[in-house]
């Protein structure tokens, strides 16, 4: 698989549900990629990237800016509130805004930076007690909650379980986005991304199969 193919399935996929041609934004997560990989993928003009880890982001990214210019670095690992500061600097988009602690932390830094990045907020649709998130029935109430922060929250995400059908969490995801008025949905991996695309998902985060199996 190739950024190429990739790209063309995006494609297809948008095409298959009526969409408009790029409508879907392609999020190349490259954590723990190395960095030739990442290299090859900005040689061929590819602009969004997603990152796990703020200090990985952190060691890897601005050089590969003074190298190619803008790039649109997306988070979509989890925040810590002690490296949410350096989050801000770092990140144009985050998608892990998964709790009321972090939401506040957030609100203050960008009232002090006097800017904040675009914000997903993370639904824990399958109720997972190993994973982040706000729980669907929480989600009203804390978009609600963001807002009256002057939070710039675009949209929601979520990582359905792997045991799972994750059209089922897809659909979920946008019934919450719909009712609360938010057009982004940050949904589809590799595996999945085309069903994501069916249901509404404007950014897919696609890693391994763009960049090959991460280099641990």
């Amino acid at each position: 698989m190739s950024l190429d193919d990739i790209q063309a399935r995006i494609r297809k996929a948008e095409q298959d549900a009526g969409r408009p041609e790029g409508s879907v934004r392609l999020v190349a997560v490259s954590k723990k990629q190395p960095d030739g990989r990442v290299a090859s993928v900005l040689e061929q003009g590819h602009r969004i990237f997603g990152e796990n880890q703020v200090q990985e982001a952190a060691t890897k990214w601005p050089g590969f800016r003074d190298r190619f210019g803008e790039i649109e670095l997306h988070l979509v690992g989890p925040l810590q509130t002690n490296k949410a500061r350096q989050a801000l600097g770092l990140f144009q988009v985050i998608h892990s805004l998964d709790r009321p602690k972090l939401a506040r932390t957030l609100a203050r830094l960008s009232q002090e930076e006097g800017q904040c990045p675009d914000l997903f907020i993370q639904v824990n649709t399958g109720e997972e007690p190993q994973k982040a998130g706000v729980l669907p029935a929480e989600a009203d109430d804390f978009i609600v909650d963001c807002r009256g922060m002057d939070l710039p929250v675009m949209g929601l995400m979520c990582i359905p379980p792997v045991d799972e059908e994750p059209s089922l969490h897809f659909a979920l995801l946008a019934k919450i986005a719909e009712r609360n008025g938010l057009e982004g949905l940050s949904m589809g991996m590799s595996s999945d991304f085309e069903k994501a695309i069916a249901l509404g998902a404007t950014h897919v985060r696609v890693g391994s199969a763009i960049f090959g199996e991460r280099a641990y």
